[in-house]
This record gives structure tokens, C-alpha cells and sequence, in this order.
């Protein structure tokens, strides 16, 4: 990769799936776009990503249209659908939307398939820069399981490279600084053995490369696997660590061990995905009956737990609410200013124990703030006694500390009990 950081830290925004899944229009992105730019710009959100589907007319949901007609140019690459993004029309694409997004001082993403529209290939259209055209370049066997769209790539052979080279020239003349990429972090399954989407990583990380324009490289779904860590941070500024994460219980509980996995293996520029955060107001068009409308099925405690977890182990924070309908408590998850700068300059975060579903976490900044986040996973309110040799303190120390989420000030002392509320924690900045 190159030695220019488009993530130097990870990065903070808005994704379009959890709150109108295939479904969202330009009035939407703009929309929250611009609550974002007047609410939470200044404590570091600044992307806007428009997720999957952009190039349907007929998306209405998260449920798939199976062999849906895209909106494709003349040499196999997808463009908006202009019902959905008048400014797109006349062949502008998403270039008027993000220079409305930049001239508010963010930043704007897309998402796409790997691989070549069917359409293309059954077409036999055209790509641009080679002789060669998509059916030469397609790879059949190469399908998701879940979306109809694509084919995958066959990197060997010739036009494959142009290709994506083609699209993220497309990209960039767009102005488009994030590209989610999906059926690509999995990379254990599939039919180009050791790992499907392995070479088409390649292909999209080249084309990177040559566009001209940083962009942020995020890989979706997951879990990717901690083997493959060296691909993933040779490639990508982000790769999920889990499939698709909802507003489950089980799920943020699962979380906890498959960020204890993948802990001390995000660095500058590359950041382990723990997804989503789904949060606020979702579920407002993910199904055509609408049926999942609703305010988050997280309590209070768990989002507060959620939120701890995610910037202790600094994954991306991608929000997928509709953002313009925050009440005050998420609008307040989004805006903690001790928890953002453990987000941004924690380092060496790890699990320091797990017993009893009481799990710690520890993280510390250069200048010597230490983060000390307790986290009760247990279905009832547990008593926690603070224990200083765990932690790297002195027994007979006494630290000055904030509780991140109360925001009261005091001292931490070995043997302190600390109650905490069933799925509920607490995080301490403790003073250098």
C-alpha cells in the first residue's frame, strides 16, 4: 500500500443500510449529511456512505430483487439510478452529490459488489482502456450466494485489471473518498482457493493505487479470519471481523471475544470492523411491509456497553440511524468527548481478564492517560472488586480518574466494588 494515510485513524460516519437497506435516495444521503456536518462534524464524524444497490430503480428494502436491471454505462460500469439521485442524470453520477458532502466538510462513500454486473457479461459489453470485454473477464463459478448482481472477476486473465482500474477512475472523477467493498472479506470460502476474493483484492487495491485520489478501502462481510491478518493489512484500511451486526444481544456479547481475537492488530491505516453501530432510528425501510421500523432494541446500558467496546478496541464507528431523528441520549453516545478521544488515541487496547461474564479491557494514550473499561456481560447487576495488580497499578496506589459516561470525578483504590447494571459498564480515564 502506499506510504499516504487515508485512515490514520479509524475512521467515524454515517452508512445508509441499517436505516433504508438498498433503498436510500439523494434527499436521505443529503439529509443526514447535513445533520451531520451541524451536529457532529467537530467531534470527528465525517463520512456519508451510500450502501448497496445504488444502481437499482427498483430497490425498496433489504430484500434482494433476484436478476434486477442496473443502470450501466457502455463499458460495464454501474451508475446511479436517476429516480432515486436526480443530479446523477446526463452522465454526472455521484459527482454533484459529493461536492455537496464536501463543501460541508465531509467525506463521501459508496458501496459495491465485487466483480462485473451479469448483465455485462450476458451483454457482452464493453470495458474501458482493453479489447477485451466482460465476458472475457468473468468468473462464472465466482457468485454471491446472496445478491444476484455480479460475477466475480477472474484475475488471470487479461481486462480483468483494467477493469477495476475503469471503475475506480469512474470513482474518483466522482469524488467518492470511502469504497465498501462486499462478498470480499470472507475470504475462506469460494472457488479461487486458499481464499475466494484474494486476487480480486489485488485487482481493487491496484486500482486504488492508479486512481488518483485516496480512498478508504473497507471489506464486507466478514468474519475475516486472524490468519490472514497480513493480507488484510498489506490491502485494506478495514475488514469486517463479523457478519452483518443487529440490534441482538447475542451479537454484542459475541462481540466480546471476537475483538479479544483480533486485539493489538489495528495500526495506523488498518482497523479491524466490528461493524455497524445500530443505533438511533433504524429499520426504517429494511423490509417492504416496514414492519422493522423501530428506535434501537439495545437498552440503554447495552448501547453505552457497545459504544465502550468499539472505541476501546478502536474499530470504525459507522452509524446507521437515520440521523436526523436523534433523541438526546444517542445523540449524546455520538458526542462524548472522553469516550471519542479514547476512540482516537488509545493504543495497545486488550483484554486484561475474563471471568464470570466480568470482562476488562485496558488501553492507554502516548502521553500516559490510561482507559479502564469493566463491562458486566451477566444478565443481573454484579459487584466488581477492582483489582490494582491487574491493571499495572500499584496496590497501595490512589489513581484520580473520570467515569467516561457519568462523567464524575474521583479515585480508584485496590479493592474499590463497583456495581454494574446487567449488560451495563463502566470506563474510567485515569489520570497519567
Amino acid at each position: 500500500m502506499s506510504d499516504k494515510h487515508v485512515a490514520k485513524y479509524p475512521p467515524m460516519g454515517w452508512n445508509s443500510w441499517d436505516c433504508y437497506g438498498a433503498s436510500v435516495t439523494e434527499e436521505e444521503l443529503l439529509g443526514n449529511a447535513r445533520y451531520m456536518a451541524e451536529n457532529l462534524k467537530e467531534y470527528g464524524w465525517e463520512y456519508i456512505v451510500c450502501d448497496i444497490q445504488w444502481s437499482e430503480p427498483t430497490a425498496d428494502s433489504c430484500w434482494y430483487h433476484k436478476f434486477a436491471e442496473l443502470n450501466m454505462d457502455e463499458y460495464s460500469r454501474l451508475i446511479p439510478a436517476e429516480n432515486r439521485f436526480p443530479s446523477s442524470k446526463g452522465g454526472q453520477g455521484f459527482k454533484p452529490i459529493a461536492d455537496q458532502i464536501h463543501d460541508m466538510g465531509l467525506k463521501f462513500g459508496i458501496h459495491i459488489m465485487r466483480g462485473i454486473p451479469r448483465q455485462a457479461v450476458h451483454r457482452n459489453t464493453k470495458i474501458l482502456g482493453t479489447d477485451k470485454t466482460a465476458r472475457d473477464i468473468a468468473h462464472p463459478a465466482s457468485i454471491c450466494v446472496w445478491n444476484t448482481d455480479m460475477y466475480g472477476v477472474d484475475a488471470s486473465q487479461e481486462g480483468a485489471q483494467e477493469y477495476y482500474d475503469s471503475i475506480f477512475e469512474l470513482y474518483a472523477s466522482w469524488g467518492v473518498d470511502y469504497v465498501k467493498v462486499d462478498d470480499l472479506a470472507r475470504v475462506d470460502v469460494g472457488p479461487d482457493a486458499p481464499g475466494a476474493g484474494f486476487s480480486e483484492i489485488r485487482l481493487i487495491r491496484n486500482a486504488i493505487e492508479k486512481c488518483g485520489r485516496p480512498i478508504v478501502l473497507s471489506l464486507s462481510p466478514g468474519p475475516a479470519r486472524v490468519d490472514q491478518k497480513e493480507f488484510l493489512l498489506e490491502n485494506a484500511n478495514m475488514w469486517r471481523m463479523t457478519d452483518d451486526f443487529w440490534d441482538k444481544w447475542e451479537l454484542l456479547y459475541g462481540m466480546f471475544e471476537r475483538a479479544d481475537a483480533w486485539a493489538g492488530i489495528g495500526c495506523k491505516d488498518h482497523w479491524p470492523d466490528c461493524d455497524m453501530l445500530p443505533l438511533g432510528h433504524i429499520g426504517v425501510r429494511t423490509t417492504p411491509d416496514r414492519h422493522d421500523d423501530r428506535m434501537t432494541n439495545f437498552t440503554q446500558d447495552e448501547q453505552r456497553l457497545l459504544m465502550t467496546l468499539w472505541c476501546i478496541f478502536r474499530s470504525p464507528l459507522m452509524f446507521g440511524g437515520e440521523l436526523r431523528d436523534n433523541d438526546p441520549f444517542t445523540l449524546g453516545l455520538l458526542t462524548n468527548k472522553k469516550l471519542l478521544k479514547m476512540h482516537r488515541d488509545g493504543r495497545k487496547a486488550r483484554q486484561i481478564s475474563r471471568k464470570k461474564d466480568i470482562v476488562t479491557w485496558m488501553s492507554k494514550t502516548k502521553d500516559g492517560i490510561k482507559y479502564l473499561a469493566i463491562f458486566n456481560l451477566n444478565d443481573e447487576v454484579k459487584e466488581v472488586k477492582l483489582k490494582f495488580e491487574d491493571y499495572g497499578f500499584d496496590k497501595d496506589a490512589k489513581v484520580s480518574c473520570t467515569e467516561i459516561w457519568s462523567g464524575r470525578q474521583g479515585s480508584l483504590e485496590n479493592g474499590d466494588k463497583i456495581a454494574l447494571n446487567p449488560h451495563g459498564c463502566m470506563c474510567f480515564e485515569i489520570e497519567a
